[in-house]
């Protein structure tokens, strides 16, 4: 199985067509069990797979079939997840670390374990939830799930996210990201000791064929993918390091590292099974630059690096 299109995570958000390409082994399963076990997103069910392929969201070779269709070698599958024809995300007063906030952007400082924006069987709880609650005025270009939302972050990556208050501003700060002029600086804690104190991984990221929920890097169905690290300090077993996004992939930096050999400590994912006590991935989104929508203003942005962070390093540290 192939796919050659797939979401960013940090740059601007919207869903693409997915598209596989069958190869060998798969051939003869359901299609409504192959879409449903190969997207990306655990709570999309077989039931809305089956309206999908009714509705003519899954074509075949490009021509809709059954839910039962048995597919073949070298099938061509093309998902396009449709909008929401309605959602009503309720808002949460939940506690917001405001870092900036004017009539067109809001910065904040988002903790570990929060989920950026609502999404299908998770709707209550996340960053969109708390900020329709804290302001009224977010931008629609991204519907009625991420109003305002740009660009995101990992539910268990800490630190700065920029949102979008109007259209201008929206428009604004999709295309900073795009052309990849906003400022990104991340500090990760990594495993093993790097011997370089500077450098950059080039290397294109894609989905990872064994597992559609996961990426890797890889040529095939891959997008361009650049990050520059510097290394701050070492501790012999781990390195802690400052990371800045050239591009803005799903989960980029934690692939990378993984690439080069340093996965990130705590990454439940991409990473170690014995590692630091830290619940996620120790990695914060420190720095966050970008130009001001309507007064042209350069804007740059500190958070520190939050306590259960800091908490491992002075364990580190302390051996």
């Amino acid at each position: 199985m192939d796919s050659n299109l797939f979401n960013n995570e940090d740059d601007n958000i919207g869903e693409e067509p997915v598209e596989f390409v069958i190869r060998g082994e798969e051939a003869g399963e359901r299609l409504d069990k192959f879409v449903t076990e190969n997207m990306y997103d655990d709570a999309i069910s077989r039931t809305q797979v089956q309206d999908w392929i009714k509705n003519g969201n899954v074509l075949v070779n490009s021509r809709t079939v059954k839910p039962n269709y048995k597919i073949a070698d070298g099938d061509v599958i093309v998902v396009t997840v449709p909008e929401p024809e309605s959602a009503v995300i309720e808002p949460e007063a939940i506690p917001l670390e405001v870092v900036y906030e004017d009539r067109d952007v809001i910065v904040i400082n988002k903790p570990r374990g929060m989920v950026v924006h609502p999404a299908p069987g998770h709707s209550s709880g996340t960053v969109v939830n708390a900020l329709m609650h804290h302001c009224q005025d977010l931008s629609g270009i991204n519907g009625v799930l991420r109003p305002g939302i740009v660009h995101r972050i990992d539910k268990d990556t800490s630190g700065l996210l920029m949102v979008a208050k109007n259209d201008l501003a929206h428009a604004s700060l999709a295309a900073q990201l795009k052309e990849h002029s906003v400022t990104r600086k991340y500090i990760a804690l990594v495993h093993g000791n790097v011997p370089h104190d500077q450098g950059t991984v080039d290397a294109p990221i894609g989905r990872d064929p064994k597992d559609r929920k996961l990426f890797t890097v890889t040529e095939k169905g891959s997008k361009h993918a650049v990050t520059h690290f510097m290394v701050v300090e070492r501790f012999g077993d781990y390195t802690l390091m400052e990371l800045q996004l050239e591009t803005g992939r799903t989960h980029q930096i934690r692939v990378h590292m993984k690439y080069i050999g340093h996965p990130m400590a705590g990454d439940p994912v991409y990473g170690r099974s014995k590692t630091i006590g830290l619940k996620g991935q120790a990695l914060h989104a420190a720095v966050l630059g970008f130009v001001h929508p309507r007064s042209g203003e350069e804007l740059v942005f500190e958070a520190p690096m939050p306590a259960d962070m800091e908490h491992e390093l002075d364990i580190l540290r302390k051996r």
